[in-house]
């Protein structure tokens, strides 16, 4: 009698922990509810008639993945429309001797990778409806570039995001090899510049590595959205990535390597501090980084890359963040860090705090945990 009230009891917490576990994870309806009421308050408060600078761009990546998972034409419109107001082009100058590739906002500055992060979603309208004119500048602008023999062009964290996508893109379009030879040896360059291969993260760029900066309590100070953008970037280019690739191992292990990193400094409530690993340096919720990362981790989980337990409970934690503190009532995603470029002790983020490019990361976290409740229930 003893044995089988034992057995009992083991199946009912068996069962009972099971259910748990189902209860974590949304349905997918609901979680393209919250697709929607995002993506279309969005819209409805912004013309899509702005330029193609990175923080319009990095939108668009999220409002692409909302189409594919709605099918909804407005969503497609939307980033059609901004792609034809910007006449399909990056930063405009047709003279090539005066493109440069250090910051600036200008249409000189053709170089620059956070002009180039339109590319990745002319790619993707491209592969909706092909047509040549498309990606004609981001061809021209790629392939001058890789031309010129210079490979330090990603000085800075987001650049990976911005430019890493649209190579792989680019190349599964047009079969040009040189796309993954550049993009390989490029990413050589920024990882000497950030990478810290003790902690598996990225500084935002050599203006913050350790020991010549530090965060408030001596610590290194890796900041979330700086670390997100690289993420993000690494399941893009995993995405599209031939699997023969010669580097693929590489750029596995550094994702691999990373998620390790950023499942150790989540905090318990299932958001990123802004500096990762001194949550006293800029205390409180942020959502870019932590949208990025969720993202990441999910798109991880799909497609086999992160196979433990831990990493479901740590994306699951971020989308909980997501749904119910970042997600205001109305459709606006707030919590989101300014433009900026590190962790600013006292800057005030709160549920007002909004932007195009937190959307976009909101978007893309969304539509992978979309995808994964699809596979799980």
């Amino acid at each position: 009698m003893q044995l089988m009230r034992i057995i009992y009891c083991t199946i009912f917490f068996w069962i009972l922990s099971v259910t748990v576990i189902a209860q974590g994870l949304p349905d997918k309806e609901s979680v393209l509810t919250v697709i929607n009421k995002v993506n279309g308050y969005w819209q409805a408060h912004n013309s899509p008639l702005v330029r193609a600078f990175w923080d319009h761009a990095a939108y668009h990546t999220g409002n692409i993945e909302a189409f594919k998972i709605t099918e909804n034409e407005a969503y497609r419109r939307y980033s059609e429309d901004w792609a034809e107001y910007n006449n399909w082009m990056g930063a405009k100058s047709p003279d090539k001797t005066k493109w440069k590739y250090t910051y600036g906002e200008t249409d000189e500055y053709v170089l620059f990778g956070d002009w180039q992060i339109c590319f990745q979603t002319y790619a993707d309208l491209y592969n909706l409806s092909p047509a040549p004119y498309k990606i004609a500048r981001a061809r021209e602008v790629m392939e001058y570039q890789m031309s010129t023999g210079r490979n330090n062009y990603w000085w800075w964290a987001d650049g990976l995001y911005m430019v890493m996508p649209g190579m792989t893109k680019l190349y599964k379009i047009t079969g040009n090899r040189q796309y993954l030879e550049k993009l390989h040896t490029w990413l050589g360059s920024a990882d000497s510049i950030m990478y810290d291969s003790e902690s598996g993260l990225y500084y935002r760029d050599a203006k913050y590595v350790y020991p010549n900066h530090k965060s408030i309590n001596g610590k290194k100070d890796f900041w979330a959205r700086g670390d997100g953008w690289v993420f993000a970037g690494l399941a893009k280019v995993l995405q599209d990535l031939p699997e023969d690739d010669p580097y693929r191992k590489e750029y596995i292990n550094r994702f691999k390597a990373m998620a390790k990193a950023i499942i150790r400094s989540q905090q318990p409530e299932g958001h990123w501090t802004r500096s990762m690993l001194d949550p006293d340096h800029a205390p409180g919720p942020e959502t870019s980084g932590t949208a990025f990362f969720t993202y990441g981790l999910l798109w991880g989980i799909n497609n086999g890359y992160f196979k433990e337990s831990k990493y479901n409970d740590a994306a699951l934690k971020g989308w909980n963040y997501l749904i119910n503190t970042a997600l205001q009532p109305d459709g606006k995603v707030g919590y989101v860090q300014p433009i900026g470029e590190k962790a600013i002790p006292g800057q005030v983020v709160d549920a007002r705090s909004t932007s195009n490019f937190g959307v976009g990361a909101f978007l893309l976290a969304a539509c992978e945990m979309y995808r994964h409740s699809a596979l799980n229930n």
